[in-house]
């Protein structure tokens, strides 16, 4: 098994020597597929299907490419000026995690509670499929909330060169 001391042996990926982002503390690059389906209300209840959520608000985001990771915060910051919403109106928060680094940057600016984020575990726990990640980040939060009776969550992504998306789901 893999040990602390393994981990503190691992080489930086990206700055040698200095860095402190390893293969111990970043996402893997996983293989996975996820799907999802998305329709209007009138549609659902046209088909006779019971939705599980909707999404209430959204926003969007960027940053410059060099800190992309950190892209979720204006994401939300939009998010809650679109909709009026305050980080303590949500139940269950799920954050991109490609690196636990970037993780904590954007928790700290948020000032995310982490007894609510990312309670399955993130991206280095779950992997990171990326062109499937954003819809991972849905489903894992959705069944989440299902799982603990909860009502609306805030589920954000970040994307290659600094681009960022938060979303607001609500139960039905």
């Amino acid at each position: 098994g893999l040990t602390m001391e393994d981990l503190t042996k691992l080489s930086p990926a990206f700055v040698p020597k200095t860095g402190k982002v390893t293969a111990g503390n970043s996402s893997g690059i996983n293989d996975g597929a996820s799907a999802m389906v998305l329709m209007s209300a009138e549609k659902a209840k046209e088909l006779g299907l019971k939705p599980l959520a909707r999404n209430k608000a959204f926003g969007r985001g960027g940053c410059h490419p060099s800190v992309m990771g950190l892209s979720p915060v204006p994401a939300v910051k939009d998010l809650m000026k679109r909709s009026g919403l305050k980080l303590p109106d949500f139940e269950l928060i799920e954050v991109n995690e490609a690196f636990a680094a970037q993780y904590i940057g954007v928790e700290k600016e948020l000032g995310l509670n982490r007894e609510i984020t990312n309670v399955n575990g993130g991206g280095v726990g779950l992997g990171h499929p990326v062109g499937s990640t954003g819809c991972r980040i849905l489903v894992t939060l959705l069944y989440a909330m299902k799982k603990r009776g909860k009502k609306l969550g805030l589920a954000t992504l970040c994307g290659g060169g600094g681009v960022s998306l938060a979303t607001v789901l609500e139960m039905m």
